[in-house]
């Protein structure tokens, strides 16, 4: 029997080209155009794949589909390598008008920590480790 293999992480997004324009602002090269496409998959280091599903896509295969209400159900994690990193990407971030969750803070477990909110509420994290090995 063949083991299913964990390959990609999806985002149902209200906004495609703001949800696409947040993660290149982090750092991921999607290419230019891809706005224009219902379904959007970016390939991380590593293998998995971030995927992006417009609300209307969706909605053609699921049409009851609701926006989820309360608190948030997955959050995205952004290794920046370093501390300095970390605060880089969170000001150009908040800079840039995203919603700031948590600003920087050296947390208990022995990292950096950010957390901001893409344009669709996701929190994302970013962190770095407080000191190299």
């Amino acid at each position: 029997m063949t083991i299913p293999t964990f390959t990609a992480i999806e985002l149902v997004v209200h906004d495609l080209a703001a949800s696409l324009a947040f993660y290149r602002r982090i750092g991921l090269d999607i290419p230019a155009g891809s706005e224009e496409a219902p379904h959007v998959e970016f390939e991380l280091p590593g293998g998995i794949r971030l995927l992006w599903d417009t609300v209307e896509t969706i909605r053609s295969f699921e049409p009851d589909w609701t926006t989820p209400q309360g608190g948030h159900r997955v959050a995205l994690g952004f290794d920046c390598g370093s501390p300095d990193v970390v605060d880089k990407v969170f000001t150009d971030l908040t800079d840039a008008g995203y919603r700031e969750r948590h600003a920087p803070w050296d947390a208990p477990w022995g990292q950096r920590y950010a957390t901001i909110d893409d344009p669709d509420g996701n929190p994302v994290d970013l962190f770095a480790p407080l000191t190299t090995t």
